[in-house]
């Protein structure tokens, strides 16, 4: 005798076998547990140093295996070098256009695998790639930043405003100066002027008098 077993094809069982089947299907399904976190793009002045900054976070614990590959590729689009390599330690390159001018600057307890890059120069100029891989955690998207080396330091917002506020200070500051000693120069010319119509009103008291003095004897 046999015995067959039959799923309803209907109903609330089909939706839950449905549901069933999907959860076994992506407890199978290999699932990319690292991600890799950058800044977008910076920018940097020619001839100083920057500190490229990448961090990770995985699901499995930090093992002995996991490694850090830092890669570059120019503006022009050429080929992907090697900037630096880290398995364990670090591994700096001993040719290429970064030859000592790159250094860990990482901390793999602290899920950090920075970079310091020194004497930055227009020829930096490109899209700089982080790849972690944590052993089972091997797969995951890739951390990108595209630098820019520029000759100086553009003004951003907050500086324009800065220096828009400190010319209107400066303005002012001139306004008010320029009123004072306005009103100082009219207030000396006014009390000149007063001055003046004082003495001349003196004169011509003591003219009078003296007029009036030499006009008396001859009334006598």
């Amino acid at each position: 005798m046999e015995y067959k077993v039959v799923f309803p094809m209907h109903g609330p069982s089909w939706l839950g076998a449905v549901l069933f089947l999907g959860v076994q299907l992506r407890a199978l399904w290999p699932v990319a547990a690292m991600e890799v976190h950058t800044s977008k793009e910076v920018n940097a002045v020619n001839g100083t140093n920057l500190r490229l900054k990448c961090t990770f976070s995985s699901s499995s614990p930090i093992s002995q295996h996991l490694s850090v590959t830092w890669n570059f590729q120019p503006e022009d689009l050429g080929s992907h070098e090697l900037v630096l390599y880290y398995l364990q330690e670090p591994y700096n390159l001993p040719t290429g256009r970064f030859k000592e001018r790159v250094t860990w600057d990482g901390n793999i307890e602290r899920n950090d695998v920075s970079i310091m890059i020194w004497n930055l120069q227009p020829t930096d100029n490109g899209t700089f790639t982080c790849q972690v891989k944590n052993p089972p955690d091997a797969n995951g998207v890739i951390g990108e930043v595209r630098l820019r080396v520029v000759q100086k330091v553009h003004f951003s917002e907050i500086h324009f405003l800065a220096v828009a506020i400190a010319s209107a200070c400066v303005l002012m500051i001139i306004v008010v100066m320029v009123v004072i000693i306005c009103r100082h120069h009219r207030k000396k010319a006014q009390e000149k002027r007063i001055e003046g119509t004082g003495t001349e009103l003196k004169e011509k008291e003591s003219l009078k008098a003296r007029e009036e003095k030499e006009d008396s004897p001859l009334e006598d």
